[in-house]
């Protein structure tokens, strides 16, 4: 990772606040259905199928469930610890990943547009995603998990303080 961007004073540093503490459950609820789904298949083929090999379909169905139950303990509680986020008066920093970490900066000028997404299910833990687009050839920063209210807060602050900054974010 380097150490500075193109505007002044901008350091590529760890942001200051964490996501939602939330979502560490909702991560984890995430995750569980794509788990059950091949729990379920191994189960019912364990069930179905004939009895010739059925010792290396009730290990694979061991490994499975103890490497379901090591991810679902780890990932979300690494995510939420790597996981951050700040706005500051000159620019957006984030951070996030999990094996392959990423730390952004987006300097307000450079900010397009700033959006709040909300599924299903992160409406259901009173979560929110902001997504802020930059003229950067890199894509958007992405901030998953927050607060709902935090969010909508964040949308507000930066929409008001991009308008004020000069230029057309190109």
């Amino acid at each position: 990772m380097g150490s500075t961007t193109q505007g002044a004073g901008l350091q590529l540093r760890e942001p200051a606040h964490h996501v939602s503490p939330r979502a560490v459950l909702f991560w984890t609820v995430r995750a569980v259905w794509g788990w059950l789904v091949l729990v379920v298949g191994q189960a019912v083929w364990l069930v179905l199928d004939a009895e010739d090999a059925r010792g290396w379909r009730v290990l694979a169905l061991v490994v499975t469930l103890v490497l379901a139950a090591a991810h679902l303990l780890v990932m979300p509680r690494w995510r939420y610890r790597v996981h951050r986020w700040e706005a500051t008066p000159t620019a957006v920093y984030t951070q996030s990943g999990w094996f392959n970490q990423e730390r952004r900066i987006a300097p307000l000028s450079r900010i397009q547009t700033v959006d709040m997404e909300r599924g299903p299910l992160e409406q259901l833990f009173r979560l929110a995603n902001v997504t802020v687009t930059t003229a950067s050839a890199a894509g958007p920063l992405h901030i998953n998990g927050l607060d709902h209210e935090t969010a909508e807060r964040l949308v507000r602050d930066l929409t008001v303080a991009t308008e004020q900054v000069p230029g057309d974010a190109t």
